[in-house]
């Protein structure tokens, strides 16, 4: 499979990913992450939209652990019209506006929205992991540039799983994937220090600022034992991330409250 060169048109891109660009629809959202309206997929990656303070969109980051605690990652495909070939967390992608993923009630439609697409770039057939399986822990906001055309702005709602499970990737979306240990990903992020294409800008923030410190030093078996990260985690605001010294992901001012 060919890599969709930058900037390219919709039109242009692998089928698979065209009809989900045109077809699905997010949920737009404020900062608070209420939500404002709904976008098709491809609008609300344009970098114009999103400079323009109209992409933010709401989003979900799934981080998968086997009984080991090591960490599935997954490598995006080439033909994703963002961060293509980029490594990140095991799952990543939106609950859909208009139906059940939109239902905010104990966070059930990002949950939802996760089985599903687990199944749709993993091969984690429904079933296998349930609503309750899934370990919700707070939100962060983000955003962040591919290329000239698209990007990526996000209130992302973070989940922890641990089930044990069988893959079959769909590699229209995932490439490869991979289990890491902590040191394993310090490890990645040590390639990522000298190719910034490494890993994805969301997965890094993710990691960096918040992961290791949920993951390290017995501390996910105490996430996972609690449930969460408490109420406090659970309902705040969402976190703002940003990479230093990366201006394009820093949020634009433009961007409603």
């Amino acid at each position: 499979m060919s890599v969709v060169p930058q900037g390219v048109e919709v039109s242009q891109m692998d089928p698979h990913q065209a009809a989900l660009m045109a077809a699905d629809h997010c949920i737009l959202v404020n900062r608070r992450d209420q939500p404002i309206g709904s976008s098709a997929k491809q609008e609300c990656h344009l970098m114009t939209q999103i400079t323009a303070g109209k992409g933010l969109h709401r989003a979900f980051s799934v981080f998968l652990f086997n009984e080991k605690g090591e960490l599935l990652l997954q490598r995006r495909a080439g033909v994703k019209p963002t961060f293509p070939h980029r490594w990140t967390n095991t799952c990543c992608s939106h609950p859909l506006h208009g139906g059940p993923e939109a239902d905010e009630k104990d966070q059930i439609g990002v949950k939802l929205a996760a089985i599903r697409k687990l199944d749709d770039e993993l091969g984690i057939a429904q079933g296998t992991i349930q609503p309750k399986d899934l370990v919700y822990l707070t939100r962060i906001h983000y955003c962040a540039l591919s290329d000239g055309k698209w990007g990526e702005h996000e209130i992302d709602h973070l989940m922890f799983c641990r089930v044990p499970v069988s893959l079959n990737l769909n590699l229209n979306e995932v490439s490869e994937v991979k289990w890491v240990s902590p040191q394993g990903l310090r490890e990645e992020f040590a390639i990522a220090a000298k190719n910034p294409t490494h890993l994805t800008p969301w997965f890094q923030m993710i990691a960096e600022q918040l992961l290791f410190g949920w993951w390290e030093n017995g501390e996910l078996e105490k996430v996972f034992a609690n449930g969460g990260l408490g109420a406090e985690m659970r309902d705040r605001v969402p976190q703002v991330l940003s990479l230093p010294g990366k201006p394009d992901t820093l949020i634009p001012e433009a961007t409603p409250y």
